[in-house]
């Protein structure tokens, strides 16, 4: 079965907008969603690395990429296709509370 990558983007003003019953379904929606065995998890403090020409490991703190909505966190999910994973994905918190979920297929090299 396809896996998807997903990373979902929110911010604790529009988490505070939505309306407490659809937040509460949402976060029961992400508990099933686990129970049925999504890798899920809340961002961390990210960490930048670079090795250039293989020479020498360099770290820097923060993220690479910018976004106007922090990211909230991740999940691996499987899905029969594309359409299965947006299903999935649309009644969680980011995507019910004010922010937005990205899904990428996640692409096994031959």
């Amino acid at each position: 079965m396809p896996k998807f990558v997903t990373i979902g983007y929110g911010d604790q003003e529009g988490y505070d907008r939505t309306a407490p019953a659809i937040r509460d379904a949402a976060h029961a929606h992400d508990a099933k969603l686990q129970q049925d065995g999504v890798l899920m998890g809340i961002a961390g403090a990210p960490v930048q690395v670079r090795n250039p020409d293989a020479s020498h490991v360099e770290t820097a703190d923060g993220s690479f990429m910018t976004s106007p909505l922090p990211v909230a966190g991740f999940a691996i999910i499987e899905a029969a296709d594309l359409a299965e994973a947006v299903e999935m994905v649309s009644r969680t918190p980011c995507a019910v509370a004010q922010g937005v979920v990205e899904i990428w297929p996640l692409m096994q090299p031959s």
